[in-house]
């Protein structure tokens, strides 16, 4: 489920505190590490089950307005097409998925208030009577455009996650709903989708995988330092952003201690982290420092490929 980019997002921030701080410590530093990544897959399950705490107060809101001194003919005859929707009953009958989000002591205790605020917002949008009256329109549609609308890039939820745990940011929110809406994209029926994506695609390669980048990066800082004074004379290390230099050190990391990862991908992988976590002009700077490195690494025979790494 978590995959490779989020992984190596991790591993950058683990290195950023790393080399940021006088007192690191690699032990203290990995744990904290895997501790990152684990809560990502936790913010993942709250995503997943918040479709049943936004039709829990929807519920409740109906059975209030029921006991009305004056309720209207709505209020004693709600419509009941998104709570008794499909997708809702297919997380509801997700026995796995309760599971999990029961060890993991997912919860929305917390954040009741926030939830209330969404369901108005929903309840009296021209969005919500569109699909109650619609009899053709279809719940698993509903939902995502419902996340798309009032969850996704909504500040003050991803504040009040952000404010409950220092392991989860605004990076992290984006990611666990597009996956939760990766997920209601796939169920069809209440019957057909009771399955649950695990927390990496394979734990054993991407857990040692984390280790290593980490790990190999700090151990080979000394070398890494070096390639990149080599081809930046023009500069010093100290006075080129902090983020550029970890970026291209994990990438350096990966060219020459990951035989099984293609050059390409590492290639890709960081240029693209340059994009979303440096200066705009940082794209051009690192791609150009790693096309020279790569050069040179091909040209002394250090780039050790094999296996799935020999794909160009």
């Amino acid at each position: 489920m978590l995959n490779r980019r989020l992984l190596r997002v991790k591993v950058f921030q683990a290195l950023y505190g790393y080399f940021q701080s006088e007192d690191a410590d690699i032990v203290k530093g990995e744990k904290a590490l895997f501790l990152s990544i684990d809560r990502v897959y936790q913010l993942y399950l709250h995503f997943l089950m918040l479709p049943l705490e936004i039709a829990h107060i929807a519920q409740l809101q109906m059975e209030e307005a029921k006991g009305k001194v004056l309720p209207s003919k709505e209020d004693i005859e709600p419509n009941l097409k998104f709570i008794d929707g499909y997708v809702l009953k297919a997380l509801e009958g997700n026995h796995l998925l309760k599971k999990k989000a029961n060890d993991q002591q997912v919860s929305w205790v917390q954040h009741q208030e926030l939830l209330q605020r969404i369901w108005r917002k929903v309840k009296t949008s021209d969005f919500y009577s569109q699909y109650i009256n619609n009899e053709g329109a279809d719940h698993r549609k509903f939902i995502i455009q419902l996340y798309q609308r009032y969850i996704l890039d909504n500040e003050d939820l991803y504040t009040q996650f952000q404010e409950q745990s220092i392991y989860w940011d605004f990076e992290d929110c984006d990611f666990a709903i597009n996956m939760a809406i990766r997920y209601f994209d796939k169920i069809k029926s209440e019957e057909l989708y009771k399955q649950l994506p695990a927390q990496y695609k394979d734990n054993e390669d991407d857990v040692l995988f984390v280790r290593d980048l980490y790990r190999k990066t700090i151990a080979n800082d000394a070398d890494n330092t070096r390639f990149i004074e080599e081809k930046t004379k023009n500069w010093e290390v100290e006075r080129i952003a902090l983020l550029d230099v970890i970026l291209m050190k994990m990438a350096i990391t990966e060219f020459l201690q990951f035989p099984s990862i293609p050059v390409k991908v590492t290639l890709n992988e960081y240029i693209e982290l340059a994009k979303q976590f440096s200066s705009p002009k940082s794209k051009l700077f690192i791609n150009g420092v790693l096309d020279k490195l790569l050069i040179e690494f091909k040209n002394n025979n250090q780039l050790k490929k094999s296996g799935r790494g020999l794909i160009q």
